[in-house]
């Protein structure tokens, strides 16, 4: 997503490496989520935390991707998406149930890759849009070129 939309860089890439698994692979909140909701933080974020009109206006777009993940996943908890897809938990962070996860496909073609991939374009879609609506904003009105005075003259 990065790449493809010009958002962020390594460093906020690497700040997310532990959120699979559900946070540190405790099954809680699906990391490929997180990692959407920050992404959409980097084009609608506040930069202060007093900045609480900045903050609602982030919101709005999080809590879309939050709800659209949920509709299109069935869960957002790492654990009651592998009760969905697998009919079985995988305590991630023991290592013999980690084993039977990669074993039997957890990340293979239908499982978190896949997650991943639907998280990854809900967020591109919502991200675009919003950089969209942002040029829309910043763009000079047709007629209302900066530099009339100077044609003029």
């Amino acid at each position: 997503m990065q790449e493809k939309l010009k958002i962020g860089c390594k460093d906020v890439f690497k700040s997310g490496s532990a959120l699979a698994g559900g946070v540190a692979r405790q099954g809680e909140t699906c990391g490929a989520l997180i990692g959407c909701i920050m992404a959409i933080g980097l084009i609608v974020g506040r930069e202060k935390l007093e900045d609480k009109e900045q903050y609602q206006k982030a919101l709005e777009p999080a809590i879309e991707m939050y709800n659209k993940f949920r509709e299109k996943i069935g869960h957002t908890l790492c654990h009651e998406i592998h009760r969905i897809r697998y009919g079985k938990v995988y305590r991630l962070y023991i290592p013999e149930e980690r084993d039977a996860f990669h074993n039997m496909g957890g990340h293979g073609r239908k499982g978190c890759p896949e997650v991943c991939g639907i998280a990854a374009q809900t967020g591109g879609e919502i991200i675009l849009r919003l950089m969209n609506e942002r040029k829309k904003r910043n763009r000079p009105r047709k007629g209302k070129d900066r530099n009339t005075s100077l044609k003029k003259k």
